[in-house]
């Protein structure tokens, strides 16, 4: 079972890399549904992906960490030309890492997550993007009708 969950995730990533990078090409005729038309475009040289890092919670931290260690996550992770845009803690959870890449590394982050975390921790995979400025506008164009 858990070997499936593990396929379906990377299919899941693959399926969002190559859409990322679509709508990062400009393809014509991909948006979200009902997206307003005044949305800010999205950039073309890079995608957000965000991975959930979820610990091994039969093991105790000090032993995930020495695996860790042992298997220069820290020195190796995120590759070259990648850079970490957050990097939080979510209790309950694990690590929550938003990484900001060219299209092209995508290949690149994948193996450096399979080669380095695979073990200490499960995956999971998210094609992200910035809201925030979009959002700040619906909610002030909300206040304004109220």
């Amino acid at each position: 079972m858990e070997r499936s969950k593990t396929m379906r995730s990377r299919v899941c990533f693959f399926a969002c890399a190559i859409i990322a990078f679509c709508i990062s090409a400009g393809t014509p005729g991909v948006r979200a549904q009902g997206a307003p038309e005044a949305i800010a475009p999205l950039p073309k040289d890079y995608i957000l992906l965000t991975i959930f890092l979820k610990h091994d919670e039969s093991k105790p931290l000090g032993e995930i960490n020495k695996e860790l260690e042992q298997r220069n996550w820290m020195r190796d992770f995120p590759p070259e030309g990648v850079e970490v845009e957050s990097w939080y803690i979510m209790m309950g959870i694990g690590q929550v890492v938003t990484l900001r890449l060219p299209p092209e590394k995508v290949r690149e982050v994948n193996r450096a997550i399979e080669q380095k975390a695979w073990g200490p921790y499960r995956t999971e995979f998210y094609l992200t993007y910035d809201f925030k400025a979009s959002a700040k506008a619906a909610h002030e164009k909300a206040l304004q009708a109220k």
